[in-house]
C-alpha cells in the first residue's frame, strides 16, 4: 500500500518536501493559479502565464506551497505546478549586461532588458551563468531575484 502511494506523488513534490523553506523554484506550468489558501476551495487571486517565473518558496501546507513572486506577492500554489529547476529574472530599471566572463572587465556579448528570465547554472565570486533561450553569458548576481546574495550554485 505505501509503495502504491509513493508511485502516485511526483519526485519533484518529494523532493521539495525534504527542503526546508525558504527556498528557490520555479513556475513549472503555462499556467498557475496563486490561491489565496492551501487548497483548490480558496479564491485565485493570480493566473500566472509565464513558465519559468522564478519563485521564493516561504511554507509548506501538505501538497500545497506559500510563494512570493518578484513583486513581493505572496499566496497558495500546487507543489505540482512548481520545478525545482533554478530561474532568474533580470531586476531593475536598466538592462543588465550578460559577459563571456564572470568579471567586471567581460566582454559585453548582449544587454538582457528588466523582467527577462533565463536559466540558471552557475553563481559564484557574485555572478552568475544565465541562459535565455539559448543565449548565455554571465550577469551580476545582485541584478537577479531567484537567487541570494553570495549564493553557489554548482
Amino acid at each position: 500500500m505505501i509503495a502504491t502511494l509513493a508511485l502516485l506523488i511526483p519526485a519533484a513534490t518529494i523532493a521539495q518536501e525534504a527542503q526546508k523553506p525558504p527556498y528557490w523554484a520555479s513556475i513549472r506550468a503555462g499556467q498557475a493559479r496563486m490561491r489565496t489558501g492551501p487548497a483548490r476551495t480558496y479564491p485565485a487571486s493570480w493566473l500566472y502565464r509565464r513558465a519559468d517565473l522564478p519563485v521564493r518558496v516561504v511554507q509548506h501546507f501538505k501538497e500545497w506551497r506559500k510563494v512570493e513572486d518578484p513583486d513581493g506577492t505572496q499566496g497558495w500554489m500546487q507543489a505540482n505546478l512548481l520545478s525545482a529547476t533554478r530561474t532568474g529574472m533580470v531586476r531593475g530599471s536598466a538592462p543588465a549586461s550578460m559577459q563571456d566572463r564572470p568579471t567586471a572587465g567581460g566582454r559585453v556579448l548582449w544587454r538582457v532588458a528588466p523582467g527577462v528570465v533565463g536559466r540558471l547554472s552557475a553563481c559564484g565570486n557574485g555572478w552568475c551563468r544565465l541562459d535565455v533561450k539559448g543565449r548565455a553569458g554571465f550577469v551580476e548576481q545582485a541584478g537577479l531575484w531567484g537567487v541570494e546574495a553570495g549564493e553557489s550554485l554548482p
